[in-house]
């Protein structure tokens, strides 16, 4: 009798799902190009519907991706960018991914609006149970390779892992872990909004495991607002108990965590150093780490360990043996440390970076800060990236109404037609570089992703949603974008329960 229960419940389950929606998602969400667009083909395929309706009053849609679209092509035409093949091969890609976005934004739509709001529920809940699954498995698989329940703090493998295990867990989609992060947060609150205090749990479980620091502030002001203005007791204590989770996971599970983010907002914000040129005449092993190169900074860790070793051996010189029985004993050769210098890093130049190493070699020149060993920024790429474009602009007023044009200085679009495999592969024959782009944003994502692994965060990556919509659709983009997509759900705010945590 049970077992004819279980069953049916499961089979009812089942039929409360939108399977066309969940295959969608699960293929459309995936970082290759190769996989979402058949899942764009297939959806069509089986939701056969092209009524976007996109109207002045009331659109349907977001009217920002028509609106992005006319800014692109009045660029295109007005700057003559149609005699350049190359850009103009890079100008079609741009425009067929809005496209692209425009199609996905529309089925999501339809499948909103034909199916009950149950439906939808149960079928978001399965997305997320698929992706926790998958990030599991990666974790447990880490698990094995190290053979410790907490690789945050395993430091073999030359640091393979340590704090960069949460950029394993990439989820459903295997995009970066930021992308599995920010899914996560998005189901932390939708859960939360549904009091599943499981799911809220599951989905916090996975958020932190992927080592986002940015995402968990960014949750952690959603919380905030949620606690204050729309909640009830029993989502209080959920909220409660995730801020417990985060502060158990950043005290006892990643505490490097903690570090890197004191260091770098000490960094970012602290006084300049004006020990630095005294610094230089003291000897390797007593100046500070931040006043020394990357070779520089190998050798002080090389010296440091051969005096340890040499501090060690005077030790056991002086150590007595009491018994001459204890000399017939088998010596016992000590396991390596893997917490010893040797064991900490290991520096390997993978293909894209070997092109890029290439790449700033040939063009030295046009390339200031990755081609200067001796510039040491004192901000995240982010920053100084937004310090690129006010400059640009400035230099550049023409450029401050429409931009400078789709694929032109900061958007992942210009940086995959590098042809550097960075955010994809593009054509070797067609790559397209603009100069202006070159001499900002991709000098500036040189500099940090050529050099160690150190330097490998979001957090200096110069390209950005709103950095892209003022520097490429310059003033009226970026105002587009407040006007006709956050205005097109704040309209809605009325009916909205979790959605103003979200866009926030």
């Amino acid at each position: 009798m049970l077992n004819k229960t279980y069953s049916a419940n499961i089979q009812k389950t089942f039929k409360t799902i939108d399977w066309k929606l969940l295959l969608f998602l699960v293929l459309f969400l995936n970082v290759k190009l190769i996989v979402k667009l058949p899942a764009i083909v297939l959806i069509y395929l089986l939701q056969f519907n092209f009524k976007f309706g996109f109207r002045l009053h009331n659109s349907r849609l977001p009217l920002f991706y028509l609106m992005a679209v006319g800014i692109a092509i009045f660029n295109w035409i007005i700057t003559a960018g149609f005699t350049n093949i190359n850009y103009s091969i890079a100008f079609i890609t741009g425009i067929c991914f809005w496209l692209v976005g425009i199609l996905a934004m529309h089925q999501v739509k339809l499948s909103v609006e034909q199916n009950t709001p149950a439906v939808i529920h149960q079928t978001i809940f399965v997305f997320f149970v698929i992706n926790a699954v998958v990030s599991l498995a990666v974790y447990l698989i880490i698990v094995y390779k190290t053979g410790t329940i907490n690789p945050y703090l395993y430091q073999g493998e030359y640091q393979k892992y340590f704090i960069g295990t949460g950029d394993y867990i990439k989820g459903i989609s295997f995009d970066t872990s930021t992308t599995n992060a920010v899914l996560n947060a998005f189901g932390v609150i939708y859960f939360l909004t549904h009091k599943n205090g499981l799911m809220v749990a599951l989905c916090m479980v996975i958020l932190l495991l992927t080592g986002s620091n940015i995402t968990n502030l960014l949750l952690c002001a959603a919380f905030l607002f949620i606690f204050i203005f729309q909640s009830d007791k029993d989502q209080k204590s959920l909220i409660l108990i995730c801020l417990l989770i985060l502060v158990i996971f950043q005290a006892k599970i990643s505490p490097q965590n903690n570090n890197y983010v004191v260091n770098s907002f000490e960094n970012a914000f602290s006084k300049p150093d004006n020990t630095t040129a005294s610094n230089i005449l003291l000897p390797i092993r007593q100046r500070l780490d931040s006043t020394l190169t990357t070779e520089e900074r190998k050798e002080k860790v090389a010296i440091l360990y051969l005096d340890s070793l040499y501090h060690l051996r005077i030790e056991k010189q002086k150590q007595i043996i009491p018994h001459t029985a204890l000399l017939m004993e088998k010596p016992v050769l000590p396991a390596p440390n893997i917490n010893t210098p040797p064991y900490q890093h290991k520096s390997i130049v993978t293909p894209v970076e070997e092109k890029m190493l290439q790449f700033i070699h040939t063009h030295s020149a046009e390339l200031p800060m990755s081609s200067d060993n001796d510039y040491h920024p004192k901000f995240p790429g982010k920053i100084i990236a937004w310090g690129q474009t006010f400059d640009y602009l400035t230099q550049h007023p023409s450029k401050m109404i429409m931009g400078s044009g789709i694929g032109n200085f900061s958007s992942k679009l210009a940086f995959r037609t590098t042809g550097m495999k960075i955010y994809g592969s593009y054509s070797e024959r067609y790559k397209y570089m603009n100069e202006a782009f070159v001499s900002n944003n991709l000098d500036l994502y040189l500099y940090y992703f050529s050099k160690e692994d150190g330097l490998h965060s979001l957090a200096n990556s110069p390209n950005s949603v709103y950095n892209q919509l003022l520097c490429e659709y310059g003033l009226t983009g970026l105002l587009g974008f407040i006007i006709f997509y956050l205005g097109f759900f704040f309209r809605q705010i009325k009916k909205l329960t979790y959605g103003i945590p979200l866009l926030l």
